[in-house]
């Protein structure tokens, strides 16, 4: 068991390490390419920070185990909410009135609809996760077209003031992208695409057959797993990043980037993975799971549409709720 434990957390550290890495080469190579800092930030960061998750369920499926690929969606998507949020909005309160998100939070219940629906049919193939790729593009599409224009009225305030005679800067085209180096030479940034392209499936395989062999040893569905050690796992970043926003007192966005994640584990990683192979719906992810994901992600109505911050009362309660979730398990 220690063994397993081990291979686990080797394969979460790896997994993070080769995301990072991959997502700092991927940027920098298409930002020297020309391609623009909006279309970077919308594909390349989005996507490379969700391919720890991503390779996970694909690992998971080619190795049998599709069990971990769906509860390690699920299971992050709990986390998100009432983990990510939970825990730094109980240490110093998290301020998220002045986060706009009801655009993305309708999207991401109406995918949660469509995903839930989807798993009724007790099995995920190409053709669901067609239609949970086609969600996807819609996303895309509108975010870009949703900060072309906002870009476009940024532009036009500055020019209306520079006119009026005030004093504005205005801000540079390409605007800061996570991962952008400017100083990196070619070879660090090959070098970054390198190990992440080889730190990713190593991390990946690692990290899921300490899980199944978990599994095994436990006499639990793996399943069970991917809701738990894995999703938690694959959360520990936005955990991490939230609770040090929180410590900063920088927390407006923290409510938008466990919206968008959510969204993505939901569209991208299970769209993409049906491809792979099928997933099956296991019966008690059905009866329970899923319901307790749907019911985590609605929780956050009154804090995106009322402007209610989350104090830490709120999450405490947020955060027992997910201890409460995970012991379920252990009894």
């Amino acid at each position: 068991m220690l063994t397993d434990l081990g291979l686990l957390g080797l394969g979460l550290l790896i997994l993070l390490l080769a995301g990072d890495a991959l997502v700092k080469g991927a940027v920098n190579l298409a930002l020297r390419a020309g391609v623009p800092a909006l279309l970077v930030s919308l594909t390349i960061v989005a996507f490379g920070t969700s391919a720890p998750e991503l390779l996970v369920s694909i690992k998971a499926i080619l190795n049998g185990s599709a069990g971990i690929a769906l509860g390690n969606v699920v299971g992050s998507n709990i986390a998100n909410v009432l983990l990510v949020l939970g825990v730094p909005a109980m240490l110093t309160g998290l301020h998220t009135s002045g986060c706009d998100t009801k655009r993305t939070y309708l999207m991401m219940m109406g995918a949660t609809v469509v995903f839930i629906g989807l798993a009724y049919t007790n099995l995920f193939n190409w053709i669901d996760g067609s239609v949970l790729l086609f969600g996807l593009a819609l996303m895309l599409g509108d975010a870009l077209r949703t900060a072309r224009l906002h870009r476009r009225e940024t532009a036009l305030a500055v020019n209306a003031a520079e006119m009026a005679g005030g004093c504005s800067a205005l801000a540079d085209e390409d605007e800061e992208v996570e991962g952008a180096d400017d100083a990196a030479p070619t070879w660090k940034i090959w070098l970054y695409l390198g190990l992440g392209l080889i730190g990713l499936p190593l991390g990946a395989d690692l990290l899921v057959n300490g899980a199944v062999n978990i599994a095994h040893d436990l006499n639990v569905p793996e399943t069970v797993i991917g809701l738990t050690l894995v999703a938690l796992g694959t959360s520990l970043p936005e955990l991490a990043t939230t609770v040090m926003a929180a410590i900063r007192g920088q927390t407006e966005v923290a409510i938008g980037n466990v919206i968008g994640s959510n969204l993505f584990n939901m569209l991208a990683i299970i769209g993409i993975a049906s491809f792979v192979g099928d997933i099956p719906v296991d019966p008690g992810t059905l009866r329970f799971d899923i319901w307790v994901m749907f019911a985590s992600s609605a929780i956050l109505l009154p804090y995106v549409f009322f402007k209610f911050d989350m104090n830490r009362g709120v999450g405490f309660v947020f955060t027992a709720a997910y201890v409460l979730y995970i012991v379920q398990f252990l009894i």
